[in-house]
């Protein structure tokens, strides 16, 4: 059993390593190289390599929880005790903004270079999006949110479908490669409305830091305040997701499992 610092550190590292390291310096170079160090799909590979890595690094302590969205909703289901939600939160808040932290020094020099010295928001110049999530402007929040909502419910069938013992579960050791695979499809599939944030612990801490590093409060303000939907979407996506997973597939295969064991009672009673 780990301690909670331990929980809350590693949880940290993972977070802060691979899945947003990895993942918000791709979006900067993408933006900051103006196309030529990068482009869209260098974007997805670098998110799902970082959910790669970072779920084999935290696999033993945590199971990978490096989802806010799927760590509440775990919790709900009964599998996390308070004190485990708190520490897993905890260490995801603090990992991805230390990486937006360090992706801001990183690209400071190329920040600087592309912007002037004026970090904003929206416009031809924006560089806020390459930490933090914003809806493309000619979407509305409904859908947007639906967007949000939705890539996170394949997110959740997709990790249910992958670690599912009673179906057709992935391979022992390959799980994180075919979840980074997972987050890869998402991005490449669902990702032109919202940037499929579909984490909120991927979204809110960097939004944070950017409010804190010089892009002000406009960044919960741009998008017709659209800050709350990457926190919110997921969660509700994560919990319809499971529900749906428990619905059409998990309860009828608990109902197979239960014919088969009562075929073998009656076997063994005949005998």
């Amino acid at each position: 059993q780990s301690t909670t610092a331990t929980t809350i550190l590693l949880t940290l590292l993972s977070l802060f390593l691979f899945t947003q390291v990895f993942g918000l310096s791709s979006v900067a170079q993408v933006v900051l190289g103006k196309g030529n160090t990068g482009q869209y799909l260098s974007i997805n590979m670098a998110f799902g390599i970082g959910v790669t890595l970072g779920i084999h690094a935290s696999g033993g302590v945590s199971g990978g929880h490096l989802n806010a969205a799927i760590t509440i909703m775990e919790y709900l289901l009964g599998n996390l005790t308070w004190k485990k939600l708190i520490a897993y939160m905890t260490g995801q808040f603090l990992g991805s903004f230390t990486a937006a932290a360090t992706v801001f020094g990183l690209y400071y020099d190329a920040l600087y270079d592309y912007t002037k010295g004026n970090f904003t928001v929206t416009g031809p110049i924006a560089t806020a999006p390459i930490f933090a999530t914003y809806p493309a402007p000619n979407v509305s929040l409904v859908g947007a949110f639906f967007t949000e909502f939705t890539a996170t419910v394949m997110l959740v069938l997709g990790v249910q479908v992958i670690h599912d013992e009673k179906n057709n579960a992935a391979l022992k050791g390959t799980q994180p490669l075919i979840t980074g695979i997972l987050v890869l499809g998402i991005g490449l599939g669902m990702g032109m409305n919202t940037g499929y944030a579909i984490n909120p612990s991927r979204d809110l801490p960097p939004r944070v830091f950017t409010a804190i590093a010089g892009w002000g409060t406009e960044v919960f303000t741009a998008g017709r305040n659209w800050w709350w939907v990457p926190v919110t979407a997921p969660v509700l996506g994560s919990l319809a997701g499971v529900l749906m997973y428990k619905l059409f597939i998990d309860f009828h295969n608990q109902a197979d499992e239960e014919i088969e064991n009562k075929k073998e009672e009656r076997g063994v009673e005949t005998s």
